[in-house]
């Protein structure tokens, strides 16, 4: 027998044991979802900011982009809700895609609290990309649309039709190590993030 003989028979000897099956998943409890999603997003250095009501977006956007010394401007998606802007006198409102200086506004369907995650399923009023185009994010999410886990919203997403061709997961600003293991921000989106967890409905 040849060498190569010799070791394919070694290998064909051994016995192959199993591997004992890991012990089922289970995750924390979590008994206030939105104080562990702001917990899990503000480690992720995104800002966020609780409302009592939708009503109060208009002030928290103009506040945000005065904080940040920023233009009063904020880009609208397509499917941005309709909220009083009139409650904020000077924030004006765009249309168009934003440029990687610009701020904008999104909506998301789902928060995961156990990271601090926003879910954005991509539709036509609401496309992937705009996600990575600005500088600055302003992200809005209902309070009672965080879920514990991300299993629980994509079985959410699935329940309300086909799953969408296009699902992000944001978790805090854009960032990356990869050049040289130094920290850099707005590699693949918006440098800044900001979410505002609103309670309760107009």
């Amino acid at each position: 027998m040849s060498a190569r003989d010799d070791i394919l028979a070694s290998i064909r000897e051994r016995k192959l044991r199993s591997a004992p099956k890991p012990s089922l998943y289970r995750a924390p409890a979590q008994h206030d979802l939105v104080a562990d999603f702001v917990h899990h997003a503000q480690f992720a250095h995104a800002e966020v900011h609780v409302l009592q009501n939708e009503a109060d977006i208009p002030a928290a956007i103009a506040d945000l982009l005065r904080s940040k010394n920023l233009p009063a401007v904020i880009h609208l998606p397509p499917d941005a809700p309709d909220l009083p802007w009139e409650s904020a006198p000077g924030l004006s409102l765009e249309r168009s895609a934003p440029g990687s200086d610009d701020a904008t506004l999104a909506t998301a369907p789902f928060g995961i609290a156990e990271t601090g995650t926003l879910v954005y399923a991509a539709r036509r009023d609401a496309p992937a990309s705009w996600h990575f185009r600005a500088g600055f994010e302003i992200a809005i999410v209902r309070a009672e649309d965080i879920v514990p886990h991300m299993e629980i919203a994509l079985a959410r997403l699935k329940r309300e039709g086909n799953l969408p061709s296009t699902i992000n997961f944001v978790t805090g600003p854009s960032r990356t190590g990869d050049i040289e293991q130094t920290l850099e921000l707005g590699a693949h989106g918006p440098k800044n993030l900001a979410i505002l967890v609103v309670r309760e409905g107009a």
